[in-house]
């Protein structure tokens, strides 16, 4: 018994891409191709947020050292204030 190879179909054609060409013969038209456009505001956000990424991270570590050294400072009432609104709800 004789296997074909793996990644040939014998003879079989893909009629949607053979639909696709036919449409695209009889039109004229090539292929569209996806396309993506990011708007001034999104590219604004992403520079404002790579910019204060190392500000950031600089906090962040600020906040890691205290907590470590235990010298971090839990304010109660922030917090009381923060979770209120949820909870009246």
């Amino acid at each position: 018994m004789k296997i074909n190879e793996s990644g040939r179909v014998s003879g079989i054609a893909n009629p949607y891409k053979l639909q696709q060409e036919m449409r695209a013969e009889q039109f004229g038209t090539k292929r569209r191709k996806d396309e993506v456009q990011i708007s001034p505001e999104a590219k604004e956000m992403l520079q404002s947020s790579q910019l204060n990424q190392a500000e950031r991270s600089k906090h962040i570590e600020q906040l890691k050292q205290s907590v470590a050294s235990g010298t971090y400072h839990v304010e109660a009432g922030k917090i009381a204030e923060k979770l209120l609104p949820y909870l009246r709800s």
